[in-house]
């Protein structure tokens, strides 16, 4: 009887001892799983910035998680019409400084050359031509003269 009470004896002690050690690596796992990101160890650890401002940075990122899966599509559409005004800002930059170009073109030749004759077309020919680099207002001048 003893033998198999101190058997039975052993037998608990080494489930114990087992279960501890799962218990142990569980635990040793969990730790792994819950390492600190790269940031959190660079900022808050390794720099020392306050407690405070981490908890701030969370809970945005929360925020801005859940805004991410509430609101995708909206999201989508957004980016979709940023994307097209960046994408047509330049031809539209370009057109308003040749209209800008071609309005001061036409006041100068109202104003310096004197064109009695000249109806609205050529003026704005003369003055899309001055702001293509053209050289035809100073042949006016030649020949006036």
């Amino acid at each position: 009887m003893e033998k198999k009470e101190s058997r039975k004896a052993q037998d608990i002690k080494n489930l114990t001892f087992e279960n501890k050690k799962l218990k142990a690596s569980t635990n040793s796992n969990k730790k792994d799983e819950k390492s600190l990101p790269w940031w959190v160890e660079l900022l808050f650890v390794q720099i020392g910035l306050p407690d405070k401002w981490l908890i701030k940075v969370l809970k945005s990122k929360k925020k801005f998680t859940d805004l991410l899966k509430n609101q995708k599509n909206l999201i989508v559409i957004f980016l979709f019409v940023l994307t097209g005004l960046t994408y047509f800002y330049p031809v539209v930059k370009y057109s308003k400084n040749r209209l800008d170009c071609e309005n001061s073109a036409k006041k100068y030749i109202k104003e310096n050359k004197n064109l009695i004759n000249v109806n609205t077309k050529q003026l704005k020919m003369l003055s899309t031509n001055f702001c293509n680099g053209g050289d035809e207002i100073y042949e006016i001048k030649n020949l006036e003269n």
